[in-house]
Protein backbone atom coordinates (compact mmCIF):
# COMPACT_ATOMS: atom_id res chain seq x y z
CA UNK A 1 0.00 0.00 0.00
CA UNK A 2 1.40 3.26 -0.78
CA UNK A 3 1.14 5.84 2.42
CA UNK A 4 2.24 9.02 0.18
CA UNK A 5 2.83 10.12 -2.97
CA UNK A 6 6.25 10.51 -4.18
CA UNK A 7 8.56 11.20 -7.28
CA UNK A 8 9.09 7.28 -7.24
CA UNK A 9 5.26 6.47 -6.77
CA UNK A 10 3.34 9.34 -8.71
CA UNK A 11 3.91 6.80 -11.64
CA UNK A 12 1.19 4.29 -10.07
CA UNK A 13 -1.59 7.45 -10.24
CA UNK A 14 -0.88 9.80 -13.38
CA UNK A 15 -2.69 6.54 -15.83
CA UNK A 16 -5.83 7.40 -14.07
CA UNK A 17 -5.14 10.96 -14.16
CA UNK A 18 -4.80 11.02 -17.76
CA UNK A 19 -7.97 8.92 -18.21
CA UNK A 20 -10.00 11.67 -16.40
CA UNK A 21 -8.27 14.51 -18.51
CA UNK A 22 -8.94 12.82 -21.74
CA UNK A 23 -12.44 12.03 -21.13
CA UNK A 24 -12.92 15.51 -20.70
CA UNK A 25 -10.78 16.60 -23.82
CA UNK A 26 -12.46 14.47 -25.82
CA UNK A 27 -16.12 15.59 -25.12
CA UNK A 28 -15.59 19.22 -24.89
CA UNK A 29 -13.04 19.00 -28.43
CA UNK A 30 -15.32 16.20 -30.19
CA UNK A 31 -12.31 13.93 -30.65
CA UNK A 32 -11.64 10.63 -30.56
CA UNK A 33 -10.05 8.93 -26.97
CA UNK A 34 -6.54 8.47 -28.91
CA UNK A 35 -6.43 11.97 -30.10
CA UNK A 36 -7.42 12.96 -26.72
CA UNK A 37 -4.75 10.79 -25.02
CA UNK A 38 -2.45 11.82 -27.01
CA UNK A 39 -3.00 15.89 -26.71
CA UNK A 40 -2.23 14.99 -22.74
CA UNK A 41 0.78 13.75 -22.68
CA UNK A 42 1.87 16.29 -25.16
CA UNK A 43 0.75 19.27 -23.12
CA UNK A 44 1.86 21.54 -20.57
CA UNK A 45 -0.62 20.16 -18.14
CA UNK A 46 1.10 16.33 -18.05
CA UNK A 47 4.48 18.09 -18.00
CA UNK A 48 2.94 19.77 -14.53
CA UNK A 49 1.35 16.65 -13.60
CA UNK A 50 4.28 14.35 -13.53
CA UNK A 51 6.40 16.42 -11.45
CA UNK A 52 5.51 15.69 -7.94
CA UNK A 53 6.63 19.22 -6.33
CA UNK A 54 3.42 20.99 -8.56
CA UNK A 55 1.18 18.51 -6.46
CA UNK A 56 -1.29 19.32 -9.36
CA UNK A 57 -1.95 15.35 -8.44
CA UNK A 58 -4.17 16.43 -5.76
CA UNK A 59 -6.78 18.24 -8.10
CA UNK A 60 -9.74 16.08 -9.53
CA UNK A 61 -10.53 15.80 -12.94
CA UNK A 62 -13.07 18.77 -13.61
CA UNK A 63 -9.80 21.33 -11.53
CA UNK A 64 -6.85 19.45 -14.32
CA UNK A 65 -9.35 20.10 -16.97
CA UNK A 66 -9.79 23.44 -16.06
CA UNK A 67 -5.95 24.34 -15.87
CA UNK A 68 -5.52 22.19 -18.89
CA UNK A 69 -7.60 24.86 -20.87
CA UNK A 70 -6.01 27.66 -19.10
CA UNK A 71 -2.23 26.44 -19.42
CA UNK A 72 -2.38 25.40 -23.58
Amino acid sequence: MINAITPETLYLILPFKVAALATRYAKHFNTSAEQAVCAIYASKTYQHLECEQTKLWHFGPVALFEYFLENR
